[in-house]
């Protein structure tokens, strides 16, 4: 009785053990498989606030138009970003990136200032057409969303 206990403690230990090696493989091939989206370069769109209360309705647009220089420099994402809200602004922060399938998915946390709402956090995710995100601080909340420039 007690061989045939271990003989199935063991079996079950490498069927255990090769349907995680499995598992393994199979989550890491897609990612390997695709190629890194070619984001770098320049993108033009909106951003805006998001109001919950808007439910579906797309935020109201602040100050419209929104340029972005992205890069990719020593394995850092930089972005520049550049507008007028009532006076012109340009900020340049780093972007911490990974690729997901045929994504870059971003994340960042930044600060504009006093006078531009201080503290931002923000989650992004582009492709080679789109680049679309997600901020918010102590005072604001809102969306932006950029394509390829022409």
């Amino acid at each position: 009785m007690k061989i045939r206990t271990r003989f199935t403690l063991i079996c079950l230990a490498l069927a255990f053990g090769s349907a995680v090696t499995i598992a393994q493989t199979q989550v890491q091939t897609p990612q390997t498989k695709d190629q890194t989206p070619d984001i770098a370069g320049a993108w033009t769109g909106t951003w805006g606030t998001y109001s919950p209360a808007q439910g579906t309705t797309p935020p109201k647009d602040i100050c419209k138009k929104l340029d972005a220089k992205v890069e990719l420099k020593d394995g850092v994402w930089l972005a520049s970003f550049e507008g007028d809200c009532g006076r012109p602004y340009k900020y340049s922060i780093k972007m911490e990136g990974r690729q997901v399938g045929k994504v870059v998915m971003f994340k960042g946390t930044t600060d504009l200032g006093a006078k531009d709402g201080g503290v931002f956090d923000w989650i992004g995710r582009a492709n080679d057409k789109e680049f679309v995100g997600f901020f918010t601080s102590a005072y604001y909340t809102g969306t932006f969303n950029l394509s390829r420039t022409k």
